[in-house]
């Protein structure tokens, strides 16, 4: 025999855990195997649990038996649909955490589980009796993703957090808007999903560790954290000028380029902005106007950033006698980066994120038609996989714990009946 210390496991794919359609259907997907218990709420950490099942894991959405917050939602009739928009994919499990029976099979979810991902606020699991050190001593190998605000050492820890307040809290708002109208949040969500973006980034280097070491670990991944880098324009004014940077509309956030503005067209606006002086160059050409690129105002990125009045005057004077399309077609022969501003319903119909598979058309059972999002990340070795439609409160009760668990019809009605997973659910998710 062989004599020595024996290697540490390099697999990242515990085989036995999957079931054979599971393997039949996703064998060639970079996360084939994995099981992944998913406490994501709101977007973050949602989001970076839908990643995985698009890539995929086998991700089981745990959720208290009213559900989590994003299906609390009210008023317009969009309101609950960023549910539908993240977690694609999943399997829906409604489980009790704070009853003794909830716990126990979260325990032997937990003891078969790969990656658990949560977002809640620092200290939550703990004062359930399921934090990490408990989960690593059940399970050695787990993974545990954890998203917070502020992350859990620093005097912000404890502090509240949502997309807004890590807005807030950030410099994100102070940067955001003009000297006129104050501070202002960003339209997107950009704190959750960079933050969720991270969170993944950061598993998938646990999962890797793992395949050396054989043992998991904690990792945890703070909102703030992921957004300042995202500053860095601002920040370097900053540490350049030593002032603040102001607040600059459309302009460059650091004051740095120009033309980097959004420009009026007939029809709507353009945004323009030239990289390096070639693009400044083809611009001139591209308006007519071959002298601007030798003015002596104009001739270098530090020059126009000095008369940047009056190059967003000239420029959106040209921009002005066209509509948007007009100009972006000229501007397009000579590969001035630019594009039209475009508003939601023109993205979720536009042919392009149709054919990348970053928007996908799906008929839900219960939501009927919708759009929702695909993978961003493609590898040439295995697309990314159609989008499911997102699971209902306990869809799936009786799937994963038969399959996962072995528990019988019985024991699940005997589980219901206790409310240990919340009231029966429809006929399609408890089938007789």
């Amino acid at each position: 025999g062989r004599s020595g210390p024996r290697p540490p496991a390099r697999h990242l794919r515990p085989d036995h855990l999957m079931t054979h359609a599971h393997t039949a259907s996703t064998g060639a997907q970079p996360l084939a195997g994995l099981l992944v218990l998913d406490l994501g709420q709101m977007y973050n950490g949602s989001y970076c649990g839908m990643l995985m099942a698009l890539h995929g894991a086998r991700v089981i959405k745990i959720e208290p038996p009213t559900g989590e917050a994003l299906r609390l939602r009210a008023g317009s009739p969009g309101a609950k649909l960023p549910l539908y928009l993240v977690n694609s994919g999943k399997k829906a499990l409604s489980i009790d955490l704070r009853s003794d029976r909830g716990r126990e099979i979260f325990l032997e979810l937990v003891r078969k589980a790969d990656v658990l991902i949560e977002n809640f606020a620092p200290g939550t699991m703990d004062r359930l009796g399921l934090g990490p050190e408990r989960l690593l001593r059940e399970n050695p190998r787990l993974v545990y993703g954890a998203s917070t605000g502020y992350g859990e050492g620093g005097s912000f820890a404890r502090y509240p957090a949502m997309d807004l307040t890590i807005q807030a809290m950030t410099g994100t708002m102070a940067t955001t808007g003009t000297a006129e109208s104050g501070p202002l949040k960003t339209g997107p969500a950009g704190a959750d999903f960079l933050c969720g973006v991270h969170l993944l980034s950061a598993i998938l280097m646990a999962l890797l560790q793992r395949g050396i070491t054989g043992r998991g670990q904690r990792l945890e991944v703070a909102m703030a954290d992921a957004v300042i880098p995202s500053l860095a324009s601002s920040i370097a004014f900053y540490l350049g000028m030593g002032q603040e940077p102001p607040r600059t509309g459309n302009r460059h956030s650091g004051l740095a380029y120009a033309p980097y503005n959004v420009y009026a067209a007939a029809d709507g606006h353009l945004a323009i902005f030239c990289v390096r002086d070639e693009h400044w160059v083809d611009l001139c050409n591209v308006m007519e106007q071959p002298a601007l690129a030798t003015d002596a105002r104009f001739r270098t990125i530090a020059s126009r950033v000095e008369h940047m009045d009056a190059v967003d005057e000239t420029v959106g004077g040209w921009v002005r006698m066209f509509t948007r399309s007009e100009a972006f077609d000229r501007l397009m022969v000579r590969q001035v980066p630019s594009a039209p501003v475009k508003n939601i319903s023109e993205v979720l119909h536009e042919p392009h994120f149709r054919q990348r598979g970053a928007v996908v058309p799906l008929d839900h059972p219960v939501m009927g038609s919708l759009l929702v999002l695909g993978s961003p990340i493609h590898l040439s070795e295995a697309a990314p996989l159609p989008p499911s439609p997102a699971p209902e409160l306990g869809q799936h009760n009786r799937e994963i714990l038969g399959e996962l668990l072995g528990m019988s019809g019985d024991e699940v009605d005997a589980l219901e009946d206790a409310g240990v997973l919340g009231p029966p659910r429809t006929a399609t998710a408890q089938p007789a």
